[in-house]
């Protein structure tokens, strides 16, 4: 029987996890190629045999996703599998037609597909777009956990931007196994916050070999989403963050809107800087697609370290990449924070962008005049500090989840921006997650 001809369209992330969980032992479908966006540095490079498995003996090739069509048509491709994330729906029909067009069927593997059971309790912590605040919603949840008496272990979401066979699995348990890995600074503002606080961090390419090494370690996985992705793992506690800063976002997001749908708990963060309309648009949409689930009200104050020399001061602000960039968030808490202590001015870093952080503003011309901290590799780490001292400002705001000047050297004094999840009213996180787990 001929095998279906598959190509895989992805992000480096939930692409290499729905082949190895779906494809890599099945032989009904060959999987041809990976397409990859948004990610740099990725095309033009295999996934590895070592990953691949034994059907696929000299892995497979990573080629742009502007190809596709061509491929589609040169390699008879039978199925083209959607595999990334934080994209409006609009765009998934639109990559829909481009693969229609070419000949191919289109799919989304779900959850009966992707998800792998634990033999531990799963809590899962995602979102409707990236930078709604799962980041420190997964710590408040790690530190419940802990004061509840538990050994949680936190699993997070792919970022395999570096030599993909030697991270099939990695452990991070202090600042030193940063190092040891070399990992880009979007890696770094996940795992460093967790470290700090005390817990354990998991991440890699393969899942299920991830999964069975954690669970040898915890009573409780919590699983830290990426972007908007619904969890690699099947949940037995699953709470979404919702922005009310992008209202009506949770209808039009793939696959945010799915999480939603399948939520047990829904946070509406931020309300303490949101516009009412807002929250109340949130809230409508979050009971017209499901009205089953708890909704818990929170806020994100952020804490500035020695705020007082911003007054009267111009500045850069740096906030996180992702956030920026296909967040589509023209700001984040580093605007706020330039604001609310008294900058006189927001420099704009593009007109002194340098290299591939000067491409980023070009890929994203409505990002705002803000600096997002990207990082995917030694070179870039070196142009974001270039553009930094090239910005002509009097302070630096760095609105990242990790201390930057840990990487670069700064030539302006500069003010880190923290931020963390508070619950406001009930039921609270730590109600809830006393009522499910408190007698695991």
């Amino acid at each position: 029987m001929s095998r279906d001809r598959v190509v895989i369209m992805g992000a480096a992330g939930r692409d290499f996890h729905n082949f190895n969980v779906h494809f890599r032992d099945h032989d009904n479908a060959q999987v041809v190629a990976f397409t990859a966006t948004q990610i740099p540095n990725i095309t033009g490079r295999r996934y590895p045999p070592e990953l691949a498995g034994d059907l696929y003996p000299d892995g497979i090739p990573i080629l742009p996703e502007s190809e596709l069509p061509d491929l589609i048509r040169r390699e008879r491709i039978d199925q083209a599998i959607f595999s990334y994330s934080d994209v409006s729906h609009e765009y998934v029909m639109h990559e829909a037609s481009r693969v229609l067009a070419a000949g191919a069927d289109f799919r989304l593997l779900g959850p009966h597909h992707t998800m792998l059971k634990s033999r531990r309790p799963v809590v899962a912590v995602c979102a409707i777009r990236t930078g709604a605040g799962k980041s420190q919603t997964s710590r408040h949840v790690a530190g419940i956990l802990h004061e509840l008496g538990h050994r949680p272990v936190v699993i997070r979401h792919p970022m395999p931007y570096g030599d993909l066979a030697a991270m099939a699995v990695q452990r991070f348990e202090s600042y030193d196994d940063l190092t040891q890995y070399d990992i880009t600074i979007e890696e770094r503002e996940e795992y460093e916050p967790h470290l700090a606080a005390g817990s354990v961090v998991y991440a890699g390419v393969d899942y299920e070999r991830i999964l069975c090494q954690a669970e040898d370690e915890a009573d409780i996985i919590l699983w830290d989403g990426g972007n908007n992705d619904f969890p690699f793992y099947q949940p037995d506690l699953h709470i979404v963050l919702v922005d009310p800063h992008r209202a009506g976002h949770e209808m039009r997001y793939h696959p945010g809107e799915t999480n939603l749908r399948m939520a047990d708990v829904v946070v509406i963060n931020k309300m303490e800087t949101a516009p009412p309309e807002g929250i109340d648009e949130v809230r409508r949409n979050i009971y017209a697609l499901n009205s089953d689930t708890i909704v818990v009200e929170a806020v994100s104050p952020i804490f500035v370290d020695e705020p007082d020399p911003l007054r009267g001061a111009s500045v850069l602000v740096v906030e996180d990449g992702p956030t920026l960039t296909h967040g589509e968030m023209k700001f984040g808490a580093g605007v706020v924070a330039a604001r609310r202590y008294g900058a006189t001015e927001i420099v704009d870093p593009q007109p002194y962008a340098v290299g591939s952080i000067a491409e980023t503003f070009e890929a994203y011309p409505e990002t705002g005049p803000v600096l997002p901290a990207m990082g995917y590799g030694e070179r870039q780490t070196r142009e974001l500090e270039e553009t930094i001292r090239a910005t002509p400002a009097d302070r630096v705001i760095i609105a990242t989840p990790i201390d930057l000047s840990r990487l670069i050297t700064m030539d302006k004094p500069s003010h880190r921006v923290r931020y963390e999840l508070q619950v406001i009213g009930r039921p609270t996180l730590e109600e809830i997650l006393r009522d499910r787990f408190d007698r695991v």
